[in-house]
């Protein structure tokens, strides 16, 4: 049986020794100021992203990696003798998937299986994890495939946004719906359903308001919770991060509550000083 290796991107947004760790394999996306391309996580990390916006006051575009880029990527492993289970960004947030899919068909079939997370920071990070580990256990590629298609709408993936400006910026938002946020210190919960990103509800005052409601919209959901791993994710907000893993250590029960930096990618959608739960429910029997 040929050994698996798994694949993510960098929007998996995995917590810090996880790549080295688990010898997983991560394709960057791109970061594109102005006629300036960087590499996601190698050539710009989230601090100079931000430093970038303040001093330009326009956001970075985002593109996914070409066919190419995930050809030169799989051809060593292909070459080695390894089967290939790549799990993506959502297919409904970006061209990444498809782009896989084409370097996917020039390699002899069923070497190379592409898997579309519907999903997007740790929420990826999970599913990477899943087959990390199943992986581990001997399983082959299809039997992972199998395994992540029955995981991935099981996957809980909540975030508080402390501000509307690079939603604004980004033009996910109107100016009208900026400034009234701001006046009133609306502050949007987003939830990814079903591959995109929609907002789950506002909460009007501090921060500390709404990310209380989507930690206790977690705490809610214990009993289904899969203990194996929890994620918190966060951008510039790492002492929150930790606080709401330590509470979540405690109350869940957990095996393993890791705390990842979003990437360059979140970091230019939701802005600094986002925090978000992430988890997976239980299979039903």
């Amino acid at each position: 049986m040929s050994k698996v290796k798994i694949f993510a991107d960098s929007t998996s947004d995995l917590p810090a020794g996880w790549k080295s760790q688990y010898q997983i394999g991560i394709i960057p996306l791109y970061v594109v100021f102005e006629d300036k391309t960087y590499r996601d996580g190698l050539d710009i990390t989230p601090l100079d992203l931000y430093s970038k916006v303040e001093s330009g006051g326009s956001l970075p575009k985002t593109t996914a990696p070409s066919p190419r880029d995930f050809m030169e990527q799989f051809a060593p492993h292909i070459e080695h003798g390894e089967d290939i289970v790549y799990i993506s960004l959502s297919s409904k947030l970006s061209s990444t998937y498809q782009n896989a899919l084409i370097a996917a068909s020039e390699f002899p079939e069923g070497r190379v299986h592409i898997v579309d997370s519907l999903n997007l920071c740790s929420g990826i990070g999970l599913l990477v994890m899943k087959a990390v580990r199943a992986a581990e256990q001997g399983m082959s590629a299809t039997e992972i495939v199998t395994l992540l298609e029955t995981c991935r709408p099981l996957v809980e993936t909540e975030f508080v946004i402390d501000t509307l400006e690079y939603l604004y910026k980004g033009g996910r938002c109107s100016g009208m719906q900026n400034f009234i946020g701001s006046l009133l210190q609306i502050r949007p919960v987003l939830k990814v359903v079903d591959g995109n990103i929609i907002p789950a509800y506002k909460v009007r005052g501090k921060k500390e308001k709404a990310v209380q409601q989507m930690l206790d919209n977690a705490l809610s959901n214990v009993g289904e919770m899969d203990k194996d791993l929890i994620i918190v994710a966060h951008t510039l907000a790492e002492e929150e991060a930790l606080r709401l893993a330590a509470i979540l250590r405690e109350q869940t029960g957990a095996r393993e509550v890791a705390v990842a930096e979003a990437g360059c990618v979140i970091s230019s959608h939701c802005g600094p000083h986002t925090v978000a739960i992430m988890y997976t429910k239980k299979a039903s029997d």
